[in-house]
Formats: C-alpha cells, sequence, structure tokens
C-alpha cells in the first residue's frame, strides 16, 4: 500500500496493491457490496457512476466486453472495458431482479458508498494491524485502477478515454502519481544493489 497526503485538502491519497485490493474485495458481507467495489476498481467508475449501473449498461463490441457510462462526470458518455467476471455478476443480479432495466445499486446515494467503504477499512485496519486501511476512499479503487493501468504501460490516452478524462494533464496530476506496489516491485529488480 503506499500512502501520500494530498496536495490541497486533509487526508491521504491510497495506492492498493492487488493483494490489497482482493483483501477489500473479500471483506463485505453482501455480494452487492463486492460488485460496488469492483465497478470502482475493475472498471474505473466514480461513486455517483457506481449507482447508475445496469445490466442495460453492459456492451459486446469488438474491442471486448464493455460497460457503457451514459451520464459520467459532466453527462459525458464512454465506455469502459468490463471484466468477464463482474459481466457475469452484473447478469447474475439483473436476472434476479424484480424490474427489468433496473440499478444493480440498490443504495441512492453516494454517501451509503462511503459508509460501505468505512465499513470495509475499518474491519481491514482491524484484522491486519495496519492503519493504513483507514485512509481507503471509493476514490481510491478509482486511482487503483488508473494506475494499475498506467503501470501495465496501456497507452495513457486509452486510459483517459476509458477513465473520462478530457485531458492526459489532470489524468497524470491526480491519478498517476505513484505506481501501484507491483510495478516498483518490478523496478527495483532492474537494480542490483535494491
Amino acid at each position: 500500500m503506499n500512502v501520500v497526503d494530498h496536495d490541497d485538502r486533509d487526508g491521504k491519497k491510497v495506492w492498493l496493491s492487488e493483494n490489497e485490493v482482493q483483501q477489500l474485495l473479500d471483506t463485505p458481507n453482501s455480494m452487492e457490496r463486492t460488485i460496488a467495489f469492483e465497478l470502482a476498481v475493475r472498471c474505473g467508475l466514480r461513486s455517483a457512476e457506481v449507482l447508475k449501473v445496469t445490466a442495460n449498461d453492459v456492451l459486446e463490441t469488438d474491442a471486448g466486453d464493455m460497460l457503457k457510462v451514459p451520464e459520467g462526470k459532466g453527462d459525458k458518455y464512454r465506455e469502459t472495458p468490463l471484466p468477464s467476471t463482474l459481466k457475469r455478476q452484473l447478469q447474475t443480479v439483473d436476472e434476479m431482479a424484480e424490474d427489468d432495466g433496473q440499478t444493480i445499486i440498490s443504495v441512492g446515494t453516494t454517501q451509503s458508498l462511503r459508509n460501505w467503504i468505512k465499513d470495509a477499512r475499518e474491519t481491514l485496519a482491524d484484522e491486519t494491524d495496519d492503519d493504513r486501511w483507514n485512509e481507503v476512499s471509493m476514490h481510491d479503487l478509482r486511482r487503483r485502477w488508473a494506475s494499475g493501468l498506467a503501470s501495465s504501460e496501456v497507452d495513457p490516452l486509452i486510459v483517459c478515454q476509458w477513465g473520462g478524462w478530457s485531458d492526459l494533464e489532470t489524468f497524470l496530476d491526480h491519478y498517476n502519481g505513484k505506481y501501484k506496489p507491483e510495478a516498483q516491485k518490478r523496478e527495483r529488480g532492474k537494480v542490483d544493489w535494491l
């Protein structure tokens, strides 16, 4: 886990390793909470976008399975890659729903998502005896998604397109400030004396 101070406000920015992401995804006591976290950390959705997802947003395209975000920040449309396991979860929840086109996440406020992540991070801080978990926010999941793509050398302009950033500078300033721990370990391995 990498933690740094925010430049312009109290609190910390957090970059989770893949193992830490999995710990977080294993913590919630409901599939709905896990899906909400996955939409942020596996698709790069903002909290408000997580609340609007329906199974009708799943697209099969020439680029692979995508999740459409019809009204992202600034009411901008975008499409972002959708992992196959998450696609199946969305479809399963939709099949069990009473109404076609119903949102996957039943709560209607971003405060509910903040409460869910608070519950998970407090549990993990207690279980691991690592207070840094208390800094993790829903937005850190989006940050992890973006920096994970960058660390895997995905074209930054494609990351901007998938994440809904209008310019590369915003992405680089706010999301790519730290590489995920796996990328740092890989780079350390290139230096004999580290």
